[in-house]
């Protein structure tokens, strides 16, 4: 294999496991709007194939013919989510830190590839802190950085330039199969390492998929 000079992390959910947490956030937010809605985890697991909370909140709505403001809703979702995260403290997931060690013990470039926002990336560090230093990657992305965000390859591309570095010589690693397809659609060998809500899918065109991160991935 072609010596690698960059891991890059893509969303949040490949650092930390955080779907329940969510999947509770948009619950509050309905309670807190008045809407008798609870999103149990198998109506979760079907709700995640509609991509961004907006459209999933008023695809839900339209369906049940009522007029909803998913992104006011989204809105306060992220802001109960971001008030979790940052008042605890969670874990890594598996083989994660193990990849960051092995990244400084041989020199290579970390990145977190994500496109969500600013709030939500410092919030996850912020719940991570005990085990994981923010200053460790040489590379975080977010929303502002891109026109387009995810399953686009802009936030991928945009980090390579950031990184000087070429599409061959690095290793993405995502959660989900539609942020696979902005790691495939910059040329960048991507393992899949699925997150709770989809150990089903297939995420075909992945280097690897797997339950749990181990150096002999880069090996």
């Amino acid at each position: 294999m072609k010596k690698i000079k960059a891991i890059l992390f893509g969303s949040i959910g490949t650092l930390v496991e955080t779907s329940d947490i969510q999947r509770e956030s948009f619950n509050d937010a309905f309670k807190l709007t008045g809407l008798n809605w609870n999103w149990d985890e198998e109506e979760y697991r079907k709700l995640l194939k509609k991509s961004g909370g907006a459209n999933r909140i008023k695809e839900y709505g339209d369906k049940q013919n009522i007029v909803i403001d998913g992104k006011k809703i989204r809105d306060l979702k992220t802001k109960i989510f971001n008030e979790y995260l940052n008042k605890n403290s969670l874990q890594p997931r598996d083989g994660v830190i193990d990849i960051i060690k092995f990244t400084k013990k041989n020199g290579l470039k970390l990145g977190f590839v994500s496109s969500t926002t600013k709030n939500n990336i410092n919030s996850i560090f912020n719940t991570l802190k005990k085990t994981i230093n923010k200053k460790e990657f040489h590379f975080i992305g977010n929303n502002e950085m891109v026109l387009r965000e995810k399953p686009f390859p802009d936030i991928y591309n945009y980090s390579l330039n950031y990184l000087k570095i070429d599409a061959s010589e690095c290793f993405a690693i995502e959660d989900t199969e539609e942020s696979l397809k902005s790691a495939i659609a910059a040329n960048i060998k991507c393992i899949a390492f699925p997150g709770k809500y989809h150990l089903e899918n297939k995420f075909k065109g992945s280097y690897k998929k797997v339950n749990k991160l181990s150096i002999d991935l880069f090996n």
